[in-house]
């Protein structure tokens, strides 16, 4: 298996499609202390699900990758990712400006988590995407500690190629696996095309990096890991790796797309 890093974000964002299917979380327009109260007394009463999902909730979430003290660190090799979140400020009002720092994917974990209430978020990545799609390798998601452990929704997804390419491909397909729509054709749409209200951003949409205007999408891991969606030239490109090395992965997907 090999490390999704942030193409996690993008499946997380799949999983909170399906619990709005399910009636389980009712739109993106609500806001998330509906499903994190305790945030309330820190201001967080104005951020909504689709705030999360853009990248403009205004959180503030120091990302660097390298200083050990920072916020990614702390969730990446903390135990107790709840306690964490309940720590968390805003440093701007919601909705006004696109800031991509991993902090919103894993607000939208346990806003998923506490929809589910009676699952965890792996037994319904089970549920909802790996057992309708026939994966062929198992997975596994990274958990902040072994009991009533929280899983990384920002990163750690730990998966097989082939597996990861079928998810390009049921988003190719607008949510539908072989006559089987495993999330609606609405969510995907509305996950991976230009959105031009206040603070959104023409790259970004709901956790799926947007290369050009030509309607293609991808996932997208630090260290090299991406999906590449282009529905248009029905073409799927997975590309996995422990670096990401000196190529321009967008110019060269794009590239391809073009001449495919």
């Amino acid at each position: 298996m090999v490390p999704s890093f942030s193409m996690a974000k993008s499946i997380t964002s799949i999983l909170i499609g399906c619990a709005i299917d399910d009636g389980l979380i009712k739109s993106v327009e609500e806001p998330i202390t509906n499903y994190i109260p305790e945030l309330t007394k820190n201001g967080f009463d104005k951020v909504t699900i689709k705030h999360l999902l853009q990248m403009t909730s205004g959180i503030k979430f120091n990302e660097s990758y390298i200083n050990p003290f920072g916020d990614a660190a702390s969730f990446y090799y903390g135990l107790n990712l709840r306690k964490e979140i309940g720590k968390m400020r805003l440093k701007t009002e919601p909705g006004k400006q696109f800031d991509y720092v991993s902090g919103n994917t894993q607000l939208l974990g346990l806003v998923l988590e506490r929809s589910l209430k009676d699952k965890t978020i792996t037994q319904y990545l089970q549920e909802k995407i790996w057992t309708p799609l026939e994966m062929e390798y198992d997975a596994s998601w990274s958990i902040d500690r072994k009991k009533n452990g929280l899983e990384k929704t920002f990163c750690c997804l730990n998966a097989r190629a082939r597996d990861f390419a079928k998810i390009g491909r049921l988003y190719k397909n607008k949510g539908n696996w072989n006559g089987k729509q495993i999330v609606s054709q609405k969510w995907v749409e509305e996950s991976t095309r230009l959105d031009t209200s206040e603070g959104s951003v023409n790259f970004y949409q709901y956790q799926w990096w947007l290369p050009t205007p030509n309607e293609d999408f991808m996932a997208e891991g630090i260290l090299g890991q991406f999906v590449y969606v282009n529905p248009t030239k029905d073409l799927i490109i997975v590309r996995l790796g422990k670096k990401e090395g000196k190529a321009d992965w967008w110019t060269i997907f794009t590239s391809l797309a073009k001449a495919y």
